[in-house]
């Protein structure tokens, strides 16, 4: 009786460990009002003055498989 208990939390324990949290998407939400290639093009300005924005084959005007171009520059982003 004893050993069911124990493994019965330790798998309920475990399946809110893949749940999805309030906070995630709280940021999500705020992250995604922002223009990705705006904050792209000013970060390129302070990271790199010299050659400030670029994008020879213009990534950031693409929308891959469907979705904004916003969620494409941040997929493009996680990839790098």
């Amino acid at each position: 009786r004893k050993m069911k208990i124990v493994i019965a939390s330790m798998l309920a324990a475990a399946a809110t460990a893949f749940a999805p949290s309030a906070q995630v998407g709280d940021r999500a939400a705020t992250k995604a009002s922002m223009s990705a290639k705006a904050d792209l093009e000013s970060l390129a300005g302070k990271l790199n003055p010299v050659v400030k924005y670029y994008d020879p084959i213009g990534l950031a005007d693409q929308e891959f498989w469907g979705c904004s171009n916003d969620m494409t520059i941040g997929w493009l982003r996680e990839s790098e």
